[in-house]
């Protein structure tokens, strides 16, 4: 059996390496690596936490605003601080902006090539895609006559730019299924999407004062206050985003599921979930949050987050040690030995920078179908009758959104959520404004003291946690969403989320483990791809690369 390794590849952070087995047409075994060491936890000690809510947006250009804002509860606790009901307001349009770039640019331009083909696009016929997508009720605000001549030039002369690469010749183009109309639609609104997230930052960079690694979100509240001009601003922009939002998000992906319905079959990895909740409500609970806070095990029982339930176990990671850590006193003490045993094409005991995180004693996937079955269970109402709503349409069980499709499907039911909150924050500031509130920032109570900051990044589950002493941080520790999802075999052997995910995914060609990749992009990784798959009956091997401008 021969491997290959590519390493590093750069995308927006970090590296993913994720090495798998096949026989007899499924995946047999898979390892996630995570391939970069990141360390922001010692970068952060002896600062204040007011730095750290600025320093450790650093770790992703991509949710950096969810960053700040789990650091900054983490040291709001530590200070004794509850926030203004306007920094309230404003601090979930900040994040809401963000969530809204991640989930569109999530969804079209990095999930979307693995489902729809633009070089099959060529093949459409443009009055037909025009009334396809009204029967299908989603925009039609491009010109698909103008956009097939666009891509038409592209082939011609040879320079097919983000459409490139094998996956989509006409040899290899089996695995896609949609007709040439929708993949004329799809391909027109994937650059749509790229306006629509330029939208949404822009939405950050008014209330951040820039975007990414945004400066108004501190530690007691926010350093942005409104004037008429700028809510004006930002009201058209908030019922811009939302408008296509709605648009264009749901009925794309109730016109494109039907065609790849086997997806809803694999995929479902260690059915645990978590979501620590986002945006506030007034009363500040995590529980009461528009995106609530819970735990679901197997069976999709609902239990409260206990921080005493979390863990951290080394054995598999590049980290001194074998022990298992309970929050919040984690370690961070890196130790790199090898991915490989030595003179073996065996993957060794340690083989991933990525810790191996559990909640009570196993692991459990984080994310947005995380938070949507989460919300689903306490019984917000808009998820609830967007999910019935939803299911439905598929045809489908709320349990086989457990799968490579309803990771994918589910999340754009709380992209038109937040997108809906948003135009409701904004009314809501006004009329704060207008009735004569000016309270944007409270000072600390008291310098020293500890604080956990559970929020959400759009990929999951994100906590920091911060000691304070005399105003300066003497310790400091962070998981992050890949973090979960990513996480290696733990101390019984038990797979991490994404690694179980993949155990049963179809391969049907080992040239092109398209399905695999489906998976692991449902996931929606914070990182570079490289994905390995073996064949031991065959010797075969295969390695494919993502960036953010589709598959190469």
């Amino acid at each position: 059996m021969t491997r290959s390794i590519i390493d590093p590849i750069t995308r927006i952070e970090g590296h993913l390496r994720v090495e798998m087995e096949v026989t007899n047409g499924k995946v047999s075994e898979a390892w996630v690596s995570g391939g970069c060491f990141r360390g922001m936890e010692l970068v952060v000690q002896d600062r204040t936490p007011e730095d750290a809510a600025q320093i450790v947006q650093r770790i992703c250009g991509v949710c950096p605003v969810s960053h700040a804002h789990s650091s900054a509860i983490a040291g709001e606790h530590a200070y004794g601080i509850k926030i203004s009901n306007n920094a309230r307001i404003i601090r979930n349009l900040l994040e809401g902006a963000q969530f809204l770039h991640s989930h569109i640019l999530w969804f079209y331009n990095l999930a979307a090539l693995d489902y729809v083909n633009p070089i099959n696009a060529l093949k459409a016929d443009p009055a037909d895609a025009y009334d396809l997508a009204l029967a299908a009720g989603t925009s039609t605000n491009s010109d698909f006559v103008a956009l097939k001549e666009r891509l038409a030039k592209f082939a011609d002369n040879g320079q097919m730019s983000i459409f490139s690469g094998a996956w989509f010749e006409a040899d290899k183009g089996q695995a896609y299924k949609l007709d040439p109309e929708l993949d004329l639609i799809c391909t027109a609104h994937y650059l749509e999407a790229l306006q629509m997230q330029a939208k949404a930052s822009e939405v950050a960079g008014l209330l951040g004062g820039k975007m990414p690694h945004v400066m108004t979100l501190v530690p007691g509240g926010t350093m942005w206050v409104p004037t008429e001009e700028k809510l004006d601003d930002l009201w058209a922009l908030v019922n811009e985003i939302y408008n296509w939002v709605e648009s264009t998000m749901i009925p794309d992906t109730l016109a494109i599921a039907p065609a790849y319905a086997d997806a809803l079959n694999w995929g479902k990895g260690v059915g645990r979930y978590i979501a620590w909740g986002v945006f506030e409500n007034e009363n500040m609970e995590m529980n009461d949050r528009y995106l609530p806070a819970g735990v679901l095990d197997e069976k999709l029982n609902l239990s409260d987050v206990e921080e005493s339930m979390i863990t951290e176990y080394m054995g598999h990671s590049w980290y001194k040690g074998d022990e298992t850590y309970t929050s919040p006193y984690f370690v961070t003490e890196p130790e790199f030995t090898e991915y490989y045993k030595e003179g073996t094409d065996t993957v060794s005991d340690r083989y991933t920078w990525v810790k191996c995180p559990a909640y009570d004693g196993k692991p459990a996937e984080a994310g947005g179908l995380s938070r949507v079955l989460v919300a689903y269970k306490r019984n917000v109402p808009f998820i609830v009758e967007q999910v019935n709503a939803f299911t439905a349409a598929l045809g489908i069980q709320l349990g086989q959104a457990q799968s490579t499709l309803g990771r994918t499907a589910v999340r754009q039911i709380e992209t038109l959520y937040i997108a809906g909150l948003m135009k409701e924050w904004v009314q809501e500031l006004m009329e704060a404004v207008k009735g004569g509130d000016s309270e944007y920032f409270r000072k600390p109570e008291t310098i020293t003291g500890s604080g956990t900051g559970f929020w959400e990044a759009p990929r999951g589950a994100l906590y920091h946690h911060e000691d304070v002493e005399n105003g300066k941080i003497k310790g400091y520790q962070i998981i992050i969403p890949s973090t979960w999802n990513l996480a290696p075999h733990d101390a019984q052997g038990n797979n991490g989320p994404m690694e179980e995910a993949l155990i049963g995914v179809p391969v049907e060609d080992i040239e092109m483990p398209i399905n695999a990749l489906r998976t692991v992009h449902s996931f929606d990784p914070c990182t570079a791809c490289a994905v390995h798959v073996t064949e031991p009956a065959t010797g075969k091997s295969f390695k494919t690369v993502t960036s953010p401008w589709g598959v190469k």
